[in-house]
């Protein structure tokens, strides 16, 4: 293991600017977590106020999520992940989800902000089996050389790749369809590919527009919206599982859920084929 392994395998909380909004705060806030600062709570609410739909469709897809893992972890009985983008840690966290279904389920997290990685350390002390990684996935052979994930994953058997809500922090020069490509490739027949994404709201195109705008400025980082059709093609050579590209709140939802308005959010389940 070099020096930059493990320099970043030791690292503790860092130094932050609480005046600086952070992606993967402000969506804690959203959630209800406390891992976040007023800024973000301010950049958080003036979204929400732009957008009522907003935070019920960041709900909806964290909910998303859990039903994901769940439905991974047991019906079809993978026992690894791999989140990528996994943001701090809040409820309903991959691996106690996976773990509650199956004691035996591996799961590595990788973020790039040091300070998601520093909170989801701490809060795997005490769990095995389950790490997380200092690392930007726009960079896949990085994050499938990490020796964290080669301890802790088998990528010769199936493995389930979620890439929740973060792909549309990834622009179009970043080629996005080539990551997902990317780790796919890296991963045994019979896995698994769960992704969610934003899309362009119909009703409120100008509204949604000054609220990615204003997000923009804040947190400094770029958001695209994509059509699910887009979504889609990335998703080529794979079998898209039932009920295919819908609301994140389409997909699979318990019994007796009630429905409320939610700002476009596509979510998606594909397998990679045996043969």
């Amino acid at each position: 293991m070099d020096a930059i392994d493990v320099a970043e395998l030791a690292l503790s909380l860092p130094d932050i600017d609480p005046s600086q909004p952070s992606p993967a705060r402000i969506y804690d806030f959203w959630l209800g977590g406390s891992q976040n600062f007023e800024a973000d709570r301010e950049a958080g609410r003036r979204a929400a106020d732009a957008m009522p739909t907003l935070v019920g469709a960041i709900r909806a897809n964290r909910a998303f999520l859990g039903r994901v893992v769940r439905h991974l972890a047991g019906t079809v009985g993978v026992s690894q992940f791999l989140d990528l983008g996994s943001g701090v840690p809040t409820a309903g966290n991959v691996h106690e989800v996976a773990m509650e279904v199956n004691p035996e389920a591996r799961v590595v997290y990788v973020d790039v902000d040091q300070v998601a990685i520093a909170h989801a350390r701490m809060l795997l002390s005490q769990t095995p089996n389950a790490v997380a990684i200092l690392a930007d996935l726009r960079r896949p052979d990085s994050v499938l050389a990490h020796p964290l994930l080669a301890q802790t994953l088998d990528l010769s058997k199936p493995v389930a790749i979620l890439m929740n809500a973060v792909l549309h922090f990834v622009p179009d020069e970043d080629d996005p369809a080539g990551i997902v490509a990317a780790y796919v490739d890296a991963s045994a027949p019979g896995s698994y590919l769960a992704l969610s994404h934003a899309a362009p709201d119909l009703a409120h195109p100008g509204e949604q527009q000054q609220m990615l705008d204003d997000y923009q400025r804040s947190t400094r980082v770029p958001f695209i919206n994509r059509e699910p059709e887009v979504i889609e093609g990335w998703l080529s050579g794979l079998e898209i599982q039932p009920p295919g590209m819908v609301t994140v709140d389409q997909w699979q939802p318990e019994p007796n859920t009630v429905e409320t308005p939610i700002l476009r959010t596509y979510g998606v389940l594909a397998r990679k084929p045996t043969s």
